[in-house]
């Protein structure tokens, strides 16, 4: 392997924020991508082969890209950029064009943005069609950037109202009786929604717009027997409807309004042996041209980096009992 080298100025002011601390973001690419980082006064030198030096050099000035327009630059940052020179088919610019599509700003001021390329196909397809369906793992932004949609088409008096639902089923444990008004019991089923309407919106806002009734957070049973007209309507967690429920909710759908429908279809909570009313709405809806379906991946995961290796472990657990069932069904039937 012929060794090459490669200079460029980098800023020291931004050495910091994109080097990490104690440079964990400098030695991240130098393992990933094979290459030695020197960096002195104002100047980065690249030391590998001319190809890892390529992409060394479009990763690194892609965060300082980043950098020089405010951001912290993060693990995740420098992980999905790093994962994007290793391909073809989306270049590592792409980065930028993500940290551009600012959605709303929280109420502390933090802009939500998508930041993969995944979740900026999610936040157009949410621009572009009535009904989308947003699939994937943990982490990977489905609610959140749903949410942030909703909040910025209320304010902006697209919608009249939010709808916000879920179906009340507890995550693989029994709860009993819970003590309260009806209220009271539903709430814990709903509180990722509260979390993060908080988050966006402050407390006080939506409290004010719950009690005038132009906000609602309900369990989808509520849902029966209505016309949702000119409201953002986001169903989550919907691997954990029967079919029944699914097609109750997708008739809901009045005039004027738009419905995301979330969930992951690896973490579903049904009694064993039920259909998931996700998965049959997938198959059955898939050729209608006003759906939007934007299927999410590891590669997505936003959270803790250590996240996205969980699902990943999960995800490759999965595949190799599937096909060691297919291999079993195999060789049964012929010995049939």
């Amino acid at each position: 392997m012929n060794i090459s080298e490669m200079e460029f100025p980098f800023p020291a002011a931004h050495a910091g924020n994109v080097f990490g601390q104690f440079d964990a973001n400098m030695k991240k690419i130098e393992r990933t991508l094979h290459v030695t980082l020197i960096f002195r006064e104002d100047r980065l030198k690249l030391i590998g082969s001319e190809n890892d030096c390529k992409r060394a050099r479009e990763v690194i000035e892609q965060l300082l890209n980043l950098s020089r327009r405010g951001n912290d630059i993060t693990e995740q940052n420098v992980n999905y950029a790093l994962s994007l020179s290793m391909t073809d088919s989306i270049p590592v610019s792409s980065i930028n064009e993500l940290d551009k599509d600012i959605i709303c700003h929280t109420i502390m001021g933090k802009p939500i943005k998508p930041k993969t390329v995944g979740q900026k196909d999610y936040v157009d397809t949410i621009r572009d069609k009535m009904i989308v369906f947003g699939v994937g793992p943990a982490g990977t932004g489905k609610t959140y950037l749903a949410m942030a949609k909703a909040i910025t088409a209320f304010k902006n008096s697209e919608v009249n109202r939010i709808i916000l639902t879920r179906p009340a089923i507890e995550a693989g444990e029994k709860l009993g009786f819970l003590p309260g008004d009806l209220q009271s019991k539903v709430d814990p089923y709903l509180r990722p929604l509260y979390d993060a309407l908080y988050e966006i919106m402050g407390v006080d806002s939506f409290m004010k717009n719950m009690e005038k009734g132009l906000i609602e957070v309900a369990p989808l049973a509520y849902m029966r027997g209505r016309t949702l007209d000119n409201a953002f309507i986001i169903l989550d967690e919907a691997q954990n409807t029967t079919p029944a429920q699914m097609k109750m909710f997708l008739t809901r759908i009045g005039f004027g309004s738009k419905a995301i429908i979330t969930g992951d279809q690896s973490q579903k909570d049904l009694p064993d042996g039920s259909r998931s009313g996700l998965d049959d709405a997938l198959r059955i809806l898939q050729n209608i041209e006003e759906i939007g379906v934007c299927r999410l991946t590891s590669a997505d995961v936003v959270r803790h980096p250590l996240v996205q290796k969980i699902v990943t472990a999960y995800d490759e657990y999965e595949k190799s009992q599937q096909d060691k069932e297919k291999a079993k069904r195999r060789n049964y039937n012929k010995k049939k």
